[in-house]
C-alpha cells in the first residue's frame, strides 16, 4: 500500500535550544534521570540527543498513554529497552494507571546502587532527586502531577507548554524536576517525523493536515485495517492509496462540498481528532523489530 507522499517536517523553535542548556546545566543537580516517552511510538518519541545530554546518570523510562497503544507491542518495548540495559514501564499519566509501580522499581532497581551507599554512609533520608525529560506532549506534567497529588505542573493539550524550569515535591522522599519538552533540530528520517505529528507532538498549524490524515491511514490500513473498517464502516482493498481511504471516510461520514466532492480538511482533521483521543482503539505504530531487523 503507497503511503501519501508528505513535505518534509521541521519543527526547531528558540526555546528548544534553551531547553538543551537548561537539561546539561542542570544534570548535577539530580541522582536520576526519568525519560517519558509515548507508548504509540516509543523510539520516534525518544530525542536522539537524549542519551548525550545525560550522560552518566541512571535512566529510567516511563512508556505513557499505555491505554492507547498495543498491549502486546508495549511488552515487547519494555523487554527491548531492557536489553540496552534500560528499565521501563507502562504508565498513563492521566488516569494514573501503573504510576504507583514508579517510585518501588525506581528504588528497587534503577538507584538501587544508589542508596544502598548512601545508607552505608549514614546519608538516611536525603531526598532523590530526578529530572524529567521528554518530547512536549508526551504527558511529564500529567505525571509530576500525578506523583505530587497537585496541580503544581501546568497541563495543557498542546506541545510547548512548560517553558521554564520547576521542582516539585513527591511523596515518599523524592523531588522532580520538570524540564521543558525538547525536540531536535532536523528530522533525518520523515517517518519519524510523521508518527509525532499523529500523536501531536508537533503543532497542527506547520503541517499539511490533509497529507497527514492519509499518511496515518495508509498506516493503519496496513497494521490495523481491522480499526477502519470498524470506526469507518468502509470496505478495504490492497490498492486503496491514503488519498482513496480519505475520500470513502469523507464520503461515508457526508463529509462533502458542492458537486459532490469530498470536504478532505474536514475529513482530515476528524481522522486526527478520532486516532489522538483513542476513539479508533488500541493503536501501536512501531515495533522494536523496525528498528532492529528482528521478527516480533
Amino acid at each position: 500500500m503507497d503511503n501519501t507522499q508528505m513535505k518534509d517536517i521541521q519543527w526547531f523553535p528558540g526555546h528548544m535550544a534553551k531547553t538543551r542548556r537548561l537539561i546539561q546545566s542542570n544534570l548535577s543537580l539530580v541522582d536520576g534521570v526519568v525519560e517519558i516517552l509515548d507508548a504509540r511510538t516509543p523510539l520516534s518519541s525518544r530525542n536522539p540527543e537524549m542519551d548525550r545530554l545525560t550522560a552518566g546518570k541512571p535512566k529510567m523510562i516511563l512508556l505513557n498513554k499505555c491505554d492507547m497503544a498495543d498491549d502486546k507491542i508495549t511488552t515487547l518495548w519494555i523487554d527491548y529497552f531492557r536489553t540496552l540495559g534500560i528499565t521501563a514501564i507502562a504508565v498513563d499519566c492521566k488516569n494514573g494507571k501503573g504510576v504507583k509501580n514508579f517510585l518501588p522499581v525506581l528504588k528497587s532497581k534503577v538507584l538501587k546502587e544508589l542508596l544502598e551507599k548512601r545508607n552505608a554512609q549514614g546519608m538516611v533520608g536525603r531526598p532523590i532527586r530526578l529530572m524529567i525529560v521528554g518530547i512536549p506532549n508526551v504527558g511529564k506534567s500529567s505525571f509530576i502531577n500525578k506523583m505530587a497529588q497537585s496541580k503544581r505542573a501546568k497541563v495543557e493539550d498542546r506541545p510547548g507548554v512548560t517553558r521554564t524550569k520547576q521542582w516539585v515535591k513527591i511523596g515518599d522522599g523524592a523531588e522532580m524536576l520538570d524540564m521543558p519538552g525538547v525536540l531536535w533540530p532536523k528530522f533525518d528520517d520523515q517517518t519519524i517525523a510523521c508518527k509525532l505529528a499523529f500523536t501531536g507532538a508537533i503543532k497542527d498549524d506547520i503541517l499539511d493536515i490533509e497529507s497527514l490524515a492519509m499518511t496515518l491511514l495508509a498506516n493503519l490500513a496496513e497494521n490495523y485495517p481491522e480499526v477502519l473498517v470498524s470506526r469507518y464502516k468502509i470496505e478495504i482493498s490492497a490498492e486503496d492509496t491514503g488519498y482513496e481511504l480519505l475520500d470513502k471516510i469523507g464520503r461515508k461520514r457526508g463529509m462533502l462540498i458542492s458537486g459532490g466532492e469530498v470536504n478532505y480538511e474536514r475529513a482530515a482533521i476528524t481522522v486526527l481528532d478520532e486516532y489522538r483521543s483513542g476513539k479508533l482503539g488500541r493503536i501501536t505504530l512501531e515495533k522494536p523489530s523496525d528498528f532492529t531487523g528482528g521478527e516480533n
